[in-house]
């Protein structure tokens, strides 16, 4: 054999082998955000079925609060009718997804504000359990939401980078979008206590 032919399938030999190693990186770090999106929407899901629980426990207390507690119920069912496929996630959808689960969030601030008119309610065991769960739940929402940015971040760069950049484009990864903060939370709220 000749010996240019010899060193021409060794080079391409290292390049399918390179190719084939980036490749499945690419796999491996795309599965990774495909997970934390999971956890993220089992957070949200969490914080959904606690919520049946808290507005049953506060019709009992707050009978003509209706309003607030149909915004509730409204809102839940708007979010979990809203499905974000982790393989198809673009940012449009994401900002749908997030503006939902917005929705939830005020729901229910609103909701617990309603609480502290009811002396009974506040005390209740069952309303406080709750009230803690959903407490902890949004806690795990926060960290997902992070950890989903972070593994985001790692898939992002490793496609963009070259080589990466070209056997990603081959393969068909493209970049993620993250979560981002919410309209007008960059602005401190103004505290008047007068």
């Amino acid at each position: 054999m000749n010996k240019s032919l010899i060193i021409t399938l060794v080079v391409l030999a290292a390049a399918v082998l390179f190719g084939v190693k980036v490749y499945n990186n690419l796999v491996s770090l795309d599965e990774q955000v495909t997970n934390a999106w999971s956890d993220v929407e089992t957070q949200y899901q969490r914080r959904s079925d606690l919520i049946p629980n808290l507005v049953n426990i506060v019709k009992g207390y707050a009978k003509h609060e209706a309003t607030t507690l149909q915004s509730v119920i409204e809102a839940r069912s708007k979010a979990t009718s809203i499905n974000v496929d982790a393989s198809n996630l673009t940012p449009e959808k994401l900002a749908e997804f997030q503006k939902a689960q917005n929705t939830i969030s005020g729901a229910l601030g609103r909701l617990i504000a309603v609480a502290e008119n009811y002396p009974d309610l506040k005390a209740n065991q069952n309303f406080l359990e709750l009230q803690a769960q959903l407490e902890g739940t949004e806690n795990r929402i926060n960290f997902a939401r992070q950890k989903f940015n972070e593994t985001t971040k790692n898939f992002n760069v490793a496609v963009r980078k070259f080589p990466n950049n070209l056997i990603a484009g081959f393969g068909g990864f493209n970049e993620r979008p993250y979560f981002k903060a919410d309209e007008g939370t960059e602005k401190a709220p103004t505290v008047n206590f007068e």
